[in-house]
Parts: C-alpha cells; sequence; structure tokens
C-alpha cells in the first residue's frame, strides 16, 4: 500500500497530470518518510471485501460445518466460504444458514 500510495503520488505530479492538480487532499503534504505512509494507510485503509473464509469447509470445519476437534460447535455463516467471493456475501450467507440451521435441526 505504501509504495502504490507513494507511486499515485509521483504520477499526480508529473507532466502532465501535474497542471490539472490543485492540491493534495488526502494525505497532504505532511506524509512523507514510510512511517507516515504507513500511519496513513493504518488510520485510513478499509476493505472492499466482507470478512469470509477463516473457518473454511475442509479446512476448519466438516461438511456438516462442525469445528474439526470440538464438540457440539458449528459455524455458520461467511467465514465457511472456501474462497472470498468476487460479488456480494449475502445470498451465499443466506445459503449457508439455511444449510445450516437444516444440519442443526438434523442432528438434535
Amino acid at each position: 500500500m505504501v509504495e502504490g500510495l507513494k507511486l499515485v503520488r509521483r504520477i499526480a505530479l508529473a507532466e502532465p497530470l501535474r497542471r490539472y492538480v490543485v492540491d493534495e487532499f488526502q494525505p497532504g503534504e505532511a506524509v512523507q518518510s514510510d512511517a507516515d505512509w504507513l500511519a496513513y494507510c493504518r488510520e485510513t485503509g478499509e476493505t472492499v471485501f466482507h470478512p469470509t473464509s477463516t473457518c473454511r469447509i475442509g479446512t476448519v470445519v466438516d461438511e456438516h460445518l462442525r469445528v474439526k476437534g470440538l464438540e457440539r460447535l458449528r459455524v455458520i455463516d461467511a467465514s465457511v466460504m472456501p474462497a472470498v467471493p468476487s460479488g456480494n456475501t449475502n445470498a451465499a450467507v443466506v445459503a449457508i444458514a439455511e444449510k445450516g440451521a437444516g444440519l442443526v435441526l438434523a442432528s438434535q
């Protein structure tokens, strides 16, 4: 991120773009060192993806969404997805929830 933002600044300040740049709004001229850039990234950085794939099926949970090595614990949310989807996670999470509810009810 630091190197990418420094590159963007260099591009914006190079001709022919320089004549169209009135001022740098963010992060501003005070950010110069790599430490400054890193602090800026940490303060303002966000992800466009919803958190997913931290308890992948087959790795952390089995095909019944049960946590491997533990009893009576299931993970039924976006974290069981095997990979981060490129689109919205809503429909996939609803499907996981419905499947998980059915698995829980069937085990009682």
